[in-house]
């Protein structure tokens, strides 16, 4: 199957056959890779050889890419089968908040099909006690504060007081398991993993314990889940990829997950560098949350709302690995740690290491609220107070707005910052409304609008808007002046940051220069037959810039990476389809995302239809 990597959808549509009057026919629109070249539309023969009409790919809320090597397995019955006869020790490490004991029984069950006695070790058992987990990992600087905590520097060893000996089985297998397994000596290496969207909500339901906690430790918290665990694991899990014998996805079953061998997974990641390739979306519900993802894109319709769209976002992202009945997600983090200098090119990964610098993510107040007015923390509080090594600048592209609707930015030129301080700060303690805008300034949100965010700068998205957020990559730091008074789910009034925010909060950009300098008009850079390429924005305090690509029908734009990646996502339009060098092929529809790796070099985007197409790119400068 030539470029197996390729964009897999399957997608299903009712199709009418006009001829003679027929009943209407189910047909499958395979993918369009396997039918015949027609950009960003699928093109297939009804009844009798009619010609259907194509219509634009629609949002492919699951991207899926082939491994290279192997196949994706369901079960554990495959698994146990590439395991020595002779006695072996099996370690399976992955996240704390994984359900351990599902997995267990179910490979338990499976080497007893094999005829293997298997004996079993949680090395849970074997952490310090809480009380020194905690106090290694935590941070005098933050000790009381309620919702953020200094990285930590440290790995996974912290959770040892020594890393226990393992006496090998006199026959058959000795399952080591839990966060921290790898350490442990062993003959195979498996590492089983659970998306962290269902970590941060099952610490929410407070079904599960923190990195090192046992049941009677207390109840767990997002706020050591966002900055000491997933850290902690993270560099864990990157550290032991090279080593890996077999990845387990355990989101649908635990007991019976799906799987891919290490010598796949590596391959597939190599592959994987070298092109284009979408992240899996993840949208989340919050209180001022909006409905356009459910609308446009089909996303969550049974949910509350769609507030937070991650499109593409180090910490979180997923890819996916199969086809559409059995496949794995691994972490997008682990493919940039395998490969950063393919992905992200030798210069960007001598500044930024292993961490991917730049997200894309949406935020939805259609039809919900407006966002808390707040900022992030500036370069040297961010590293020293946060313990990230770089600050959270970003930019809001409107893909939805109107003239009623609004956005907040900057201070006003007449602004009191001691006014404002002393009614944030009655607004928390005692649930005093005010009159934000009597000192953050508001722009009407023109859709196709870029403001640029630079850290210490309030701000926030109306209701009625729909933001693309093209940022610097931490996302965890919003630091609130101002929430509405609003409250959370449980009825209480959602944590505000005051003295955090006034902390970081940039007092120099006021007055008209807000708008002349973060709200900026677009700048012509290139063009060509059908095609022009713009600047939108960027400041030299930001390490990276926002660009737009508008493309007539027919138009061709040619890009190089030139050494460094590029994100693109389509703001207008039904699509494009990206033609790499290589030979890759990928489209692209309204709303999604695309990540182009440094290595992929030259590269075409190609309009197809029959109306304009906007595409924004990101680029580290």
């Amino acid at each position: 199957m030539p470029n197996a990597l390729a964009h897999v959808s399957a997608v299903y549509g009712r199709m009418q056959n006009r001829e003679k009057g027929g009943e209407p026919k189910m047909v499958a629109l395979v993918p369009h890779r396997y039918l015949w070249p027609c950009g960003q539309y699928l093109a297939v023969r009804g009844p009798q050889g009619a010609r259907v009409t194509p219509e634009p790919r629609r949002y492919e809320p699951l991207p899926s890419y082939a491994p290279v090597t192997g196949a994706v397995d369901r079960g554990f019955d495959v698994a146990v089968l590439t395991l020595p006869e002779e006695p072996t020790v099996l370690a399976v490490d992955g996240p704390q908040v994984l359900d351990w004991d599902a997995l267990v029984a179910g490979l338990r069950r499976a080497a007893r099909k094999r005829g293997t006695p298997v004996e079993t070790r949680d090395v849970r058992d074997d952490f310090a006690s809480w009380s020194d987990v905690f106090a290694r990992t935590s941070s005098a600087v933050l000790r009381d504060d309620p919702d953020f905590e200094t990285i930590p520097d440290c790995d996974l060893r912290v959770c040892f007081d020594t890393i226990p000996a393992v006496r090998r089985p006199q026959r058959g297998l000795l399952v080591v398991y839990g966060p921290g397994a790898a350490l442990l000596d062993h003959d195979v290496l498996w590492y089983a993993d659970l998306p962290k969207r269902f970590a941060e909500a099952a610490v929410t339901a407070a079904t599960v314990t923190n990195l090192g906690q046992r049941d009677d430790d207390g109840p767990a918290s997002t706020k050591r889940l966002f900055y000491v665990d997933w850290p902690l694991l993270d560099r864990h899990r990157d550290r032991i990829a090279g080593d890996i014998g077999r990845w387990i996805d355990t989101q649908d079953d635990a007991a019976s997950p799906t799987s891919l061998d290490g010598a796949g997974l590596r391959r597939t990641m190599r592959t994987l560098a070298e092109q284009p390739f979408r992240t899996r979306p993840t949208f989340n519900t919050t209180s001022w949350g909006g409905h356009w993802g459910q609308r446009t894109l089909g996303m969550n319709p049974d949910a509350r709302n769609t507030a937070l769209g991650y499109e593409l976002i180090a910490p979180e992202s997923g890819l996916l690995i199969g086809g559409p009945e059995d496949r794995v997600e691994i972490p997008f983090q682990l493919l940039v740690a395998r490969h950063p200098r393919l992905v992200m090119g030798p210069e960007v990964n001598a500044i930024f290491g292993t961490s991917f610098p730049v997200r894309f993510d949406y935020l939805d107040t259609v039809d919900g609220g407006n966002l808390s007015v707040h900022c992030h923390p500036q370069e040297r509080y961010m590293r020293e107070v946060f313990g990230w090594p770089y600050t959270q600048h970003e930019t809001y592209y409107l893909m939805v707005g109107g003239e009623n609707r609004r956005v907040f930015l900057g201070l006003r030129a007449d602004v009191d910052v001691e006014l404002f301080e002393k009614e944030a700060h009655e607004a928390h303690r005692h649930g005093t409304p005010f009159d934000i805008e009597r000192h953050v300034q508001v722009f009407p949100a023109e859709r196709h609008r870029l403001f640029l965010i630079p850290a210490g700068t309030p701000h926030g998205s109306g209701e009625g808007n729909v933001v693309l957020e093209v940022s610097a990559t931490p996302y965890l730091y919003s630091l609130r002046f101002y929430d509405w008074l609003r409250r959370d789910a449980g009825g209480q009034q959602r944590p505000v940051h005051v003295q955090h925010a006034f902390d970081n909060l940039d007092r120099v950009r006021t007055g008209a220069a807000v708008g002349e300098e973060l709200a900026p008009q677009p700048r012509p850079l290139r063009d060509g037959t059908g095609w022009r390429e713009e600047l939108l924005g960027g400041l030299p305090e930001m390490f990276f810039e926002v660009r737009r690509l508008v493309l007539e029908p027919g138009g061709r734009a040619p890009e190089d990476t030139a050494g460094r990646f590029h994100v693109l996502n389509v703001v207008e339009g039904s699509g494009v389809t990206i033609e790499t060098a290589a030979g890759h092929r990928h489209t692209l529809a309204y709303a999604e995302t695309l990540l182009v790796p440094a290595a992929v070099g030259r590269y075409t985007l190609h309009q197809s239809g029959k109306a304009r197409v906007r595409v924004v790119k990101a680029i580290v400068r």
